[in-house]
């Protein structure tokens, strides 16, 4: 690649999530091209690249990650497949931006972290929120000392709606959804670690799924080494619409970030006052979603370090199992003595 040629961008995952990815790589983002697009689902991949007009499409991994044309790879599958996938990129030499969580054990994180630094390609994460106009803001609030010390911070994420429970694997409201509160608090509270968390969680919005593993309710606590305390929530059925906010609350002042309305109108009528609510995650984090993948191609061009490294993923993922084994053990979990949770079964 020269510095005249686009950036030419695989992505495996022509899911929900990848086909939006793939679209702001062929239409969104200056200087990429989406060059191919691969999925072992037979057709996925080809119906996604005939809709953008990709030229390759593959549902052999391992031709894909082989093909010489590509120069980075974006991931965007099932959870648990990850990090082998970034291990895999990353000897092929191919640079890697892969949807959270990087990894569902330490031993997988860290295998691709190494992967990625023993090749000496880019490894990127997929936390969007660092991206937002208004998590930044905050972050670089709290940074510059506007709040003086932080002491409280909140993250919350609500989703709209839990269509079928059944495909859910055990422990994805940590993993997978909270995953973003552990990495957006750590955002939030700049310099600071977790030390020590505590989690309770159960299956409120379909308590008739419980006994299959489900939980769809969850309140975490995280004391930082800093002194902050920081609360992060769940909940798989927000009936009003996606709800994400974040809050730091510091020796000198607050913050609050998150918006679930669409737009600034509010009507009034017989009914009292409504507004619009945001349902979907692509509404609301549209922007941020393009911006994290512009920053990882701009990451991959010019050498720079990626905003949010295999070692911001694995960090956030370490909460995530302190929490898993705080719900089994029914107290307080410190950072530093959690063992390896296998997230898998």
């Amino acid at each position: 690649m020269t510095p005249q040629q686009p950036l030419a961008v695989g992505l495996i995952g022509a899911g929900r999530m990848g086909s939006f990815h793939a679209e702001s790589l062929a239409h969104r983002i200056p200087g990429t091209r989406l060059a191919a697009v691969a999925d072992p689902v037979p057709g996925a991949a080809q119906r996604l690249a005939d809709r953008l007009d990709c030229p390759k499409a593959y549902t052999d991994i391992a031709a894909f990650l082989a093909d010489p044309e590509i120069d980075a790879v974006v991931i965007v599958t099932p959870a648990r497949t990850h990090a082998d996938l970034i291990e895999a990129a990353a000897r092929a030499g191919k640079a890697v931006y892969c949807e959270k969580p990087m990894a569902v054990t330490l031993a997988e994180a860290d295998r691709a972290v190494a992967a990625a630094r023993e090749a000496g390609v880019a490894l990127q994460v997929g936390f969007n929120r660092r991206y937002d106009a208004g998590f930044r803001a905050a972050h670089d609030k709290v940074a510059s000392g506007a709040i003086g010390t932080p002491q409280l911070l909140r993250s919350l994420t609500r989703d709209p709606k839990l269509v079928d429970p059944a495909p859910i694997p055990p422990w994805t409201i940590f993993l997978e959804t909270l995953i973003h509160d552990f990495d957006a608090l750590r955002f939030l509270n700049p310099g600071a670690a977790p030390v020590e968390v505590f989690a309770m969680a159960d299956a409120l919005v379909r308590p008739d799924f419980k006994d299959r593993g489900l939980l769809d309710t969850a309140v975490v606590t995280i004391r930082f080494d800093n002194g902050a305390m920081a609360t992060a929530e769940a909940n798989f059925q927000a009936v009003y619409g996606y709800d994400v906010r974040g809050e730091v609350f510091g020796s000198a002042g607050m913050l609050t970030v998150g918006e679930l309305r669409r737009t600034h109108l509010t009507s009034y009528g017989p009914a009292g006052a409504t507004a619009e609510c945001v349902t979907y995650d692509q509404d609301l984090f549209h922007d941020a979603y393009v911006a994290e993948l512009a920053d990882f191609a701009t990451s991959v061009r010019t050498g720079k370090t990626p905003a949010v490294t295999g070692e911001d993923a694995r960090a956030a993922l370490s909460i995530a199992l302190a929490a898993i084994r705080s719900v089994t053990k029914g107290g307080p979990v410190r950072i530093d003595e959690v063992e390896e949770v296998d997230a898998r079964d």
